[in-house]
């Protein structure tokens, strides 16, 4: 495997020229300043400019990235290997797309077996149990493979992690919402890809604990709902939960698919609009339920943009980069993060209503 890549991000100033890298930062000033809430107005992102493209040199075909995603079968991960490519191709780096078609942790960690065994250079994922995938992670690490994850901060066996935003305030924003449009009343449902998905978890608990702070009135109904990213069984399992207890106000969805598998069950039942919903989804997946109104919002970052971000922080790594505070991956949301440990955070995350679902930037 050959070390030589040299990544450089241009970017442009307004008053001074300068080359915006990974700069260094205090850890005691990360510390004191910690990853804000990174929310990006939707109709800011609509409108600003594309971010400087990463530029590589003549050879960015030494390295063998690959992403793994925790699926290959839903729009989300989809959307992601849409981003590998356009890299790849753009750049004339050797990265590509792999993974399971399922959500299984098994099936995961077996995708990174062999691809230690191809010896790639780094390998980015998704992963869909962080437990799952400490062991094989931590044997590529061993191999001398540099580990980039995503939605996995908590991790112990990676060189770096990429969120798109903070995921507690991520999480407590749709609470805010649902709180907002409940009166702050009722009982709730949290539904997540799976117990072992971190940032599902993170999100559902910082919303339940901003519940309880700033809506007292509202409970959580039951358990959280795992629904393994699929749309078929959060519409089953939520059907079921509402079946069951009538007094449900409100659903908060974590994977792609939940909320829009939610408001199937909430529109066969006669509803919607009595049943809150929000969530993380694609204006593709779930647009018609926010335009219908069954929907209150959805949230998300672009997978695209996600995918592009890790392979250049692996080139980074790759390239013996320092990886500091402020860092630059030439991505757009990604182009000045803040470190914290060996966690990356950008502000990447955009809001969807009825009022502006219909916007053609977010037709992916």
């Amino acid at each position: 495997m050959k070390k030589k890549l040299v990544s450089v991000l241009v970017c442009l100033a307004m008053t001074v020229s300068m080359i915006a890298g990974c700069g260094v930062s205090k850890v005691e000033e990360v510390a004191q300043d910690p990853a804000p809430a990174a929310e990006v107005p939707a109709e800011e992102v609509a409108e600003e400019a594309p971010a400087p493209e990463a530029v590589v040199t003549e050879t960015a075909g030494d390295y063998k990235i690959a992403v793994v995603p925790k699926l290959t079968s839903i729009a989300w991960f989809q959307r992601m290997e849409v981003g590998v490519k356009e890299f790849a191709e753009k750049n004339g780096v050797d990265a590509f797309y792999t993974g399971p078609s399922e959500g299984d942790g098994a099936l995961q960690a077996q995708v990174i077996e062999d691809l230690i065994s191809q010896g790639v250079d780094a390998i980015c994922v998704v992963p869909f149990s962080t437990e799952a995938l400490e062991p094989v992670l931590k044997k590529a690490r061993e191999a001398g493979i540099v580990v980039i994850t995503h939605e996995a901060s908590g991790m112990t066996n990676m060189d770096y992690d990429i969120e798109a935003f903070d995921n507690a305030a991520y999480g407590e924003h749709f609470m805010e919402k649902l709180g907002e449009v409940t009166g702050g009343k009722g009982e709730y449902l949290l539904t997540v890809g799976s117990l072992t998905s971190e940032s599902h978890n993170q999100w559902v608990d910082a919303a339940k604990v901003l519940q309880e702070e700033k809506f007292p009135e509202m409970k959580q109904y039951g358990d959280k709902i795992e629904t393994a990213d699929d749309q078929s069984k959060a519409y089953e399992k939520v059907k079921e939960a509402l079946t069951a207890n009538p007094n449900i106000a409100a659903i908060q969805g974590s994977a792609m698919p939940d909320v829009a598998g939610a408001a199937l069950a909430v529109e066969e039942l006669g509803l919607a609009g009595k049943v809150k919903l929000a969530g993380t989804s694609l204006v593709s997946v779930s647009g018609k339920y926010v335009k219908d109104g069954t929907i209150e919002m959805i949230s998300f970052w672009d997978p695209s943009l996600a995918g592009q971000a890790m392979i250049q922080l692996a080139i980074k790594v790759l390239d013996k980069e320092t990886i500091g505070n402020g860092c630059d991956l030439g991505v757009t949301g990604y182009d000045d993060m803040t470190l914290v440990d060996k966690v990356l955070y950008g502000q990447a995350w955009i809001d969807v209503t009825k009022e502006n679902v219909d916007d053609p930037a977010y037709d992916f």
